[in-house]
């Protein structure tokens, strides 16, 4: 397929993604910048002549603003090898296969490794008396951070801002300290769970804990539902303690349901954000096998991130994920991070077929979250797209007036998205 072909094929993609999300998903609201610490060679727009370095341009930042004016400005390149530059006015006099098309300047991208497997242990708890397999993929505390990670073998990533989330953007979850031996948090019996993504307006993969502790001399039993452990509450059999402590612990199975699998089972660099995120379930085994999302953190670091659930209803049905409206209580909240996403430019591996987008946090950052508040990059000349890596890379090109951002709003509603950062490769 030659470049253009292939330009065209990608963009036809941008509607199967906004059919889902709705007229109002982009916005013109000002942006809210990114907290995370970004270091780039584009630190400021004072040096920026158009899309490239002053120091780039031949002759500086005198000759860029000469050529401003004149009809024969040199081409704007998406490599840091500015010895290929071409005065735009000099194309017409080379062959039609060496012009440069809209689609050499904008579809050039591709990322190795762009979606790749990611495995993630299982763990089995219960709601009302029946079984529930759900993953924990982050921590507000390091203690249980440090202790999941060990048991499960997989890493548990540290999340200090979940504490910050509102009340009715958790459920409650019970774990036991003592008891009967099991695969539970403590080695104890699995987690008893208070809602599961059939509660829709009460679910939350965010959950807030309370440890159960079984009372001396009382022979412990399994307790697989929050009557149960009401009762035996109750009765005097058990001690509750609330604890301080945020888990992000989104359910795969649950009781009449399951997370969407994709049916076709094949990833490469370009496969679609659409038709589900996860390859596997095997309860079995006791894992699931979620797609892993390349894109960058705010300095420009390689990151991988899956996607567990969403709101509004629209994004979340298009991922293929579980919805979660009490996310929605986390848009003005420091719990959620901003994630930037793309919608022009260079076309790519981004959710909406452009270039892969920029979080302002990452793993082992003060400010990382699993929770992401979505904002949109578009380009005022998407032709002359270039690609950004870094938060500063971001600001600098917004102040230069290059590019806009704005909040992102589809269907109208507040856009939180759970996409725990993992390491896919552990």
């Amino acid at each position: 397929m030659n470049k253009s072909l292939r330009y065209i094929a990608l963009l036809a993609i941008l509607p199967l993604f906004t059919a889902g999300l709705g007229t109002d998903y982009f916005t013109n609201a000002e942006a809210v910048k990114g907290q995370g610490v970004g270091t780039s060679k584009y630190g400021s727009s004072t040096n920026i002549c158009g899309l490239q370095l002053c120091s780039d341009y031949p002759g500086g930042k005198a000759a860029w603003n000469a050529d401003r004016g004149s009809s024969n400005p040199v081409a704007p390149v998406t490599s840091e090898d500015t010895s290929h530059e071409v005065p735009l006015g000099e194309m017409s006099d080379k062959s039609s296969e060496d012009k440069m098309t809209e689609a050499d300047l904008g579809s050039v991208l591709r990322l190795s490794r762009a979606n790749v497997p990611a495995t993630i242990p299982l763990h089995q708890g219960y709601y009302n008396g029946e079984d529930v397999y759900f993953i924990i993929t982050d921590s507000s505390d390091p203690t249980h951070a440090e202790i999941i990670t060990k048991n499960q073998g997989w890493q548990v990533e540290l999340a200090p801002l979940l504490k910050n989330a509102p009340e009715e953007a958790l459920s409650k979850t019970y774990m036991f300290t003592n008891g009967i031996e099991g695969d539970g948090v403590h080695g104890f019996q699995g987690e008893v769970f208070t809602s599961t993504p059939a509660q829709a307006d009460v679910y939350s993969a965010l959950t807030s804990h309370v440890h159960v502790t079984w009372n001396e001399d009382v022979t412990p039993r399994i307790l697989d539902s929050d009557t149960m452990i009401m009762g035996a509450a109750d009765n005097g059999e058990i001690t509750l303690t609330p604890v301080n402590v945020v888990l992000n612990m989104p359910q795969i199975v649950w009781p009449g349901g399951q997370m969407m699998v994709k049916e076709d089972k094949t990833l490469t660099d370009m496969t679609p954000y659409g038709g589900g995120q996860v390859l596997d379930i095997d309860t079995e085994e006791m894992n699931v096998t979620f797609i892993a999302h390349r894109g960058w953190g705010p300095d420009g670091r390689t990151i991988y991130y899956i996607v567990t659930d969403a709101t509004p209803s629209g994004p979340a049905g298009m991922m293929g994920v579980v919805s979660t409206p009490t996310s929605a209580s986390l848009i003005a909240n420091s719990a959620a991070v901003d994630l930037y996403q793309f919608k022009n430019g260079l076309t790519g591996t981004g959710p909406l077929g452009f270039q892969p987008g920029i979080a302002a946090g990452a793993p082992g950052d003060a400010n990382y979250s699993p929770m992401w508040r979505i904002f949109m990059i578009g380009w005022e000349n998407p032709e002359n797209a270039q690609l950004l890596e870094t938060i500063d890379d971001m600001n600098a090109y917004k102040e230069a007036g290059l590019i806009d951002i704005g909040i992102a709003r589809p269907m109208d509603s507040d856009h939180i998205v759970n996409c725990p950062f993992i390491d896919p490769f552990q």
